[in-house]
């Protein structure tokens, strides 16, 4: 059974730095499509990055040039480093993964393990 088990999060002022982890347990398959999704009460979860097979990654507009997603191979954990924080970039935060080799540029896969979520607040 896969699982995913974030951590990280907290609350951090504006212009500060979090990373988060996605720990995967019991994922067996070479391939891989893993993202990070946030998501705010009252609004559609908003892709933020992924990363495919062979390190294909993708950002949404919103924070390409701040987050950067990268994942330790060895240890099955998948990682989200947030600089330059902003308020807008307070969210609940979801790691997600699918048995692909691929992922599409628009976060508009289905995919299949969740994890629980971890809270990132930024004050201004």
């Amino acid at each position: 059974q896969v699982r995913l088990a974030e951590s990280g999060g907290g609350s951090v002022q504006a212009g500060g730095s979090l990373t988060l982890s996605c720990e995967t347990a019991g994922y067996r398959y070479n391939a891989y499509c893993m993202a990070w999704f946030r998501q705010v009460p009252g609004k559609e979860r908003e892709g933020v990055a992924s990363m495919a097979t062979y390190a294909i990654t993708h950002y949404s507009d919103s924070v390409k040039g701040r987050f950067t997603i990268s994942r330790d191979n060895a240890k099955n954990i998948l990682y989200l480093q947030m600089n330059n924080l902003i308020p807008q970039d307070s969210a609940m935060y979801y790691c997600a993964a699918k048995v692909a080799a691929t992922c599409s540029e628009n976060f508009q896969d289905t995919f299949t393990y969740w994890g629980q979520g971890t809270q990132v607040t930024v004050s201004s």
